[in-house]
């Protein structure tokens, strides 16, 4: 029997995902006054947004003046095209240089979503033509769930790498000192520790942080503004395909908890829906192999739907080979990987492949370093699939590395059953490459030569610590390179790595309005993509932290201007 189809329902423009790119086209939209209503397929909002650092990249935004910065649009168009080379169109580049600085300033001024210059986080290729020292990555400023009132407990929790002992929020301010082990890191852990622990009332309830930082406090800040404006947030509600009338996308079908609805939008479609990082058949015809569902720490509900949607209808994709890449690691009790996102820099480690040699910067952004596992992988030569991140006790003992708390050897009985179950040790580095299965020989003279440079802190073979970014996340005690140490102390230790993803980044192919494109490269009429569900406009490059969610939400404010008003206009 079929099911009972509820009632269609009526509005402006439709937007499918709750992340940050749709929020803001949400909200764009209803200040230019349109009716809107905003699905999630989820029984959570905020998608990977809202489990995420939460900084995004604005170039030649108006914070960058007053915080003592330097930017101009030609500097960001110049550094974008660098990277994204043929891979984006001069249109979408020049699209987002020029409409990001202005929709960022719309949110400050219009909405409740405030942020923070970060002026020492640094473009990931800082010495690229264009590229810059700080300043480009904003943050949002942190506020308390009680803005959302009921609707906190629907919020997406941060993803556990993202917090500070796996349940207290930080800020990227804060977390930088606590994660290098630089000055000031313990009064920051003992300031947000006791707020954390003294709202006695939020523990009785739940250990989650009632102070929302990073992604949490973006989603937060975007959904208490679209409260205000009374738009809808519709959850558990799964996108099944779209609705054309005489060649225009004029709705969608979906199933809202569980019963089919049609949602019928005179304006426009607006896919926000997030890549297809959890769609197992879709990774195995368009990622590099091996790869798996595991190994992405994405939205466990993003498996390209939108994506597929999109495509039955005659929508044309660009460069779905291509995700968010990172080294990590996905632990048997967690329901998403653990990217590594600093512990690379960090002295006293290196990375090696299945013959037991180094093949990369380890310091270097980690979608260039999980990039270079996932393309490079070769197994006649050892393979990069899995890679191995070796350490020695001084590094166990100074740095923390996911739920491994910094500590002496003595300590790793202490270690969660799940770390303990794939961590390596063992008291000399040939023994180490019996433990994970790598020749001897290999490792053995891999570690004495990276040993014999880094005392003189340098690295002829892949030049660790020359870039700015590398030593962002370096050690400032450890001199003349803070990203380097040898590797001496026994026990040592290692950990199976894989290429992981935060989601992918190619899908539709869109234009510089982020209308969706055909096989004929038109535009579908009604229908718009942004975020991870279309295709990047930074190409298969991350220019910087924020690199995702700054154009997402560009574009969610450009798909929703023209959606409204047919063009870039924000004159409302």
């Amino acid at each position: 029997m079929e099911p009972t189809a509820l009632p269609d329902v009526m509005t402006d423009v439709l937007v499918v995902g709750s992340g940050a790119s749709g929020l803001t086209a949400a909200l764009t939209a209803a200040d230019q006054g349109a009716k809107v209503l905003i699905i999630e397929r989820g029984h959570l909002f905020g998608g990977t947004s809202a489990t995420s650092g939460g900084t995004i990249w604005i170039p030649n935004n108006h914070l960058i003046g007053p915080a003592g910065g330097r930017d101009t649009p030609s500097e960001a168009e110049e550094y974008i095209r660098s990277l994204a080379g043929e891979f984006s169109s001069i249109e979408r580049i020049k699209a987002f240089v020029e409409h990001a600085p202005r929709m960022f300033r719309y949110l400050d001024e219009k909405t409740d979503v405030k942020f923070e210059s970060l002026e020492k986080y640094c473009d990931y290729h800082p010495e690229s033509p264009g590229g810059k020292p700080g300043f480009r990555s904003c943050q949002a400023l942190p506020i308390e769930c009680d803005v959302l009132g009921g609707e906190f407990d629907s919020l997406q929790p941060p993803h556990v790498g993202t917090t500070a002992f796996g349940r207290i929020n930080w800020t990227a301010r804060e977390a930088h000192p606590l994660i290098t082990q630089s000055k000031g890191a313990k009064q920051i852990f003992l300031k947000i520790a006791a707020k954390y622990y003294l709202e006695v009332k939020q523990r009785w309830k739940t250990p989650r942080d009632r102070r929302l930082t990073g992604g949490g406090a973006l989603v937060a800040r975007l959904r208490w503004s679209l409260r205000k404006r009374k738009v809808p947030l519709q959850l558990s509600t799964e996108l099944v395909e779209l609705c054309i009338e005489k060649g225009r996308v004029v709705g969608a079908k979906v199933l809202h908890n569980g019963l089919p609805q049609i949602i019928r939008a005179s304006r426009g479609v607006i896919l926000a829906a997030g890549g297809f990082e959890r769609n197992a058949q879709m990774r195995t015809t368009h990622l590099p192999g091996p790869t798996t569902t595991a190994w992405s720490a994405g939205n466990p509900f993003n498996t390209g739907l939108a994506t597929e949607a999109a495509i039955r209808i005659g929508a044309q994709t660009a460069n779905m080979d291509s995700a968010w890449w990172a080294p990590g690691y996905k632990l048997a009790d967690e329901d998403r990987a653990r990217p590594m996102f600093v512990e690379r820099s960090l002295p006293g480690s290196i990375m090696v492949d299945g013959a037991g040699r180094r093949f990369c910067n380890e310091a270097a952004s980690y979608h260039v370093t999980g990039g270079l596992m996932a393309r490079g992988h070769r197994p006649a030569d050892g393979g990069t699939v899995p890679s191995w991140f070796i350490f020695d006790a001084r590094y166990r003992g100074k740095y923390a590395l996911g739920p491994i708390f910094p500590g002496p050897p003595s300590f790793d009985r202490s270690i969660r059953p799940s770390m303990r179950a794939i961590l390596r040790s063992a008291s000399t580095i040939e023994e180490l490459a019996d433990a994970i299965g790598v020749p001897r020989a290999n490792l053995s003279a891999t570690v004495m030569a990276f040993n014999e440079h880094a005392e003189e802190g340098r690295d002829p073979d892949f030049g660790r610590g020359e870039s700015l970014y590398d030593r962002y996340y370096g050690d400032p005690a450890i001199q003349p390179n803070c990203c380097l140490a040898p590797l001496r102390k026994a026990p040592f230790y290692a950990i199976p790595i894989q290429p992981c993803d935060i989601g992918t980044n190619g899908g539709m192919l869109t234009d510089e309005r982020a209308r969706v494109l055909d096989g004929a490269g038109a535009p579908i009429e009604g229908l718009y993509a942004v975020g991870n569900c279309a295709a990047s406009p930074m190409g298969k490059s991350y220019p910087a932290a924020g690199a995702t969610l700054g154009p997402g939400m560009t574009f969610g404010y450009l798909a929703a201007l023209h959606a409204v008003n047919g063009t870039a206009d924000a004159s409302r």
